[in-house]
This record gives C-alpha cells, sequence and structure tokens, in this order.
C-alpha cells in the first residue's frame, strides 16, 4: 500500500518505510548508535530528495533523543555543565547548517554535497570501527583484557578553563563549545545527530569518563536535533511529518528486538559487524556518484 509523502513529493509503500525504520531502529538497539548516518542515504537510495531525507531524520531523532536522555538522567550519567556549553555551540552551528542547506539548494547542488559527504564521513568512520574492531577481537582471542578508557587529562591546554564536576575534569569551555558547534553543522546537513563523532571526541578530546558521555552526547543532540527541525521546517520547508511519524514507528518496534539481539553478541562482533554495515552503505553511495546515471538528462539541472 502506497502513501503520499507531501514534502518529498513522490509515494512510498507503508511497509517499505516501517521496514526501513524498523531495520535502524534494530541497528539501533543493537549497536547503540541513533542511526541517523544510515537513515539518510537509506532513504535516499528509496529516491526520497537528500534534503527532505536529512530533515526529516533529524526530526526523527529528537524524539528518540528524548527517551534515552531521560534513562541517563534517572542514572545520573549526565554532565549538564558540559552538556549545556555543547548544546549553545549545537544552536549556533544548525542554524549555520540550515542557512548553508538553504544556500545550497539555491545552488541545485545539496544532493551532490550531501552524498559526498556522507561517503567521506562512513567511509573514514567505518574504516576506523572496522580496524579497531578487529584489533579488539584479536585481543580477546588471546585472552587480553581490553583497554581502559583514556586519561582524563585534557589534550589542549587553551584559555577559559573551568570545573566539570560531573565528568570529573577541568578543560577550556572552547573545546565543547567547538565540539557541538561542528556538530551541529552536520546535523543539519546531513540529518543525522552526531553522536557517532561527538561520543569519541567527548572520550578522546575532551577526556570525559566513558559513563556519562553516552547520556550527555543525548543531552546535546537533543536540543541541536530540535532546532534544526524546527530551523529546517520554517526556512527550507523540508520537514515531511508523514515520512517521520512511519519511521518513528518502525525505529521504537525495531530498537526493542535489537535489543534483545545485542545481549547475546560480544562487543567486538557488533563494532566488526557495525563497520561493515557502513562500509557498504558509503560503498553504495559512492558507485552512485562514480557510475554513469541511466537518465542523463536528469543531472541537467535545466542549464545549457
Amino acid at each position: 500500500m502506497n502513501l503520499y509523502l507531501p514534502v518529498a513529493e513522490m509515494s512510498v509503500s507503508i511497509f517499505v518505510l516501517l521496514g526501513l525504520g524498523g531495520v535502524v531502529g534494530v541497528l539501533s538497539g543493537l549497536f547503540g548508535v541513533g542511526g541517523g548516518f544510515l537513515m539518510t542515504p537509506l532513504l535516499m537510495m528509496l529516491g526520497i530528495p537528500a534534503p527532505v531525507a536529512a530533515a526529516t531524520d533529524a526530526n526523527q531523532i529528537v524524539a528518540a533523543s528524548i527517551s534515552g536522555t531521560i534513562a541517563h538522567m534517572r542514572r545520573r550519567n549526565v554532565d549538564f555543565k558540559m552538556g549545556a556549553y555543547m548544546v549553545v555551540g549545537g544552536l549556533v552551528g544548525s542554524k549555520l547548517g540550515v542557512q548553508l542547506v538553504g544556500y545550497l539548494k539555491a545552488l541545485g547542488q545539496i544532493d551532490f554535497v550531501i552524498t559526498v559527504l556522507f561517503v567521506i564521513m562512513l567511509g573514514l568512520i567505518g574504516s576506523f570501527m572496522f580496524v579497531e574492531g578487529l584489533h579488539a577481537l584479536r585481543g580477546s582471542s588471546k585472552g587480553e583484557k581490553s583497554s581502559k578508557a583514556p586519561k582524563k587529562e585534557p589534550r589542549f591546554q587553551l584559555p577559559l578553563r573551568t570545573n566539570f564536576e560531573a565528568s570529573g575534569l577541568e578543560t577550556s569551555i572552547l573545546v565543547p563549545l567547538g565540539v557541538g558547534l561542528f556538530v551541529g553543522v552536520l546535523a543539519a546537513i546531513l540529518g543525522v545527530g552526531g553522536g557517532f563523532i561527538m561520543v569519541p571526541a567527548m572520550i578522546y578530546l575532551i577526556g570525559m569518563p566513558t559513563q556519562v558521555v553516552v547520556g550527555t552526547s543525548l543531552f546535546q543532540i537533543l536540543f541541536t536535533t530540535a532546532n534544526t527541525t524546527f530551523w529546517q521546517s520554517v526556512q527550507n520547508h523540508t520537514v515531511d511529518i508523514v515520512l517521520a511519524l512511519l519511521l518513528l514507528i518502525g525505529s521504537v518496534i525495531g530498537a526493542q528486538i535489537g535489543t534483545r539481539l545485542g545481549s547475546k553478541l560480544q562487543g567486538e562482533q557488533l563494532r566488526v559487524l557495525l563497520a561493515l554495515i557502513v562500509l557498504a552503505t558509503a560503498a553504495k553511495l559512492l558507485l552512485g556518484l562514480v557510475l554513469e546515471p541511466e537518465e542523463l538528462f536528469v543531472i541537467g539541472g535545466g542549464g545549457h
């Protein structure tokens, strides 16, 4: 049964969208990621325009971040002071990203830019995760203990330093502001929460303890993606509520299944499997860029 998507201006099977949301939900529950870095390119493969796919996926991440943040707040795993600085940077970055999306749309280059950025980001992250996962698997097969979290000492001595009691460290406020700014821009352009970049940055760059990283990241992502969704809807009119609701229903169900499956696999195996999925997605998008399209006239864009 097909359903017309008013903003995307196309008809798509309801079951395909529910299934897609379910698949990404399974991945979210299985690997502990938001799934935005996979959902947006998968929507693009279905023919959803890139700006609509990115903006709508950001809308879905808002709902997922709310439940995750509440759960971590109950466990006191959220550094609100650190998160507040990241939120400020994220709000500025997401607004800048939305304006950049509007500019690229006017030039007719938004689809190409989003696809290229996804190929680069997914290729780099997938490669890193694959190598790190294989290394962890080899270490576990030899009976070695997994490495501990990195030291909490900040890597850079920048001005405007302050204490973050919940994280147990002292660092410059410019670091969380910069991380939030970068992730905010990504959230607007790519429709991702940015957790797959923010979490490593919070651990390795800022030096936060692992137990408060995920909760603080979700706290920041909630405000950044909400701001992104608002401005994408008001300024660029690219949020398709019908599409977002169908994906959300599928992802909620899939996340429950993924959580149960994840308890049966080792962490090292999960990282390698996720890396392969990420690399396969990047390869599919790359092929779409380098292979000759079936309909050449679509690329012309009305030019002479």
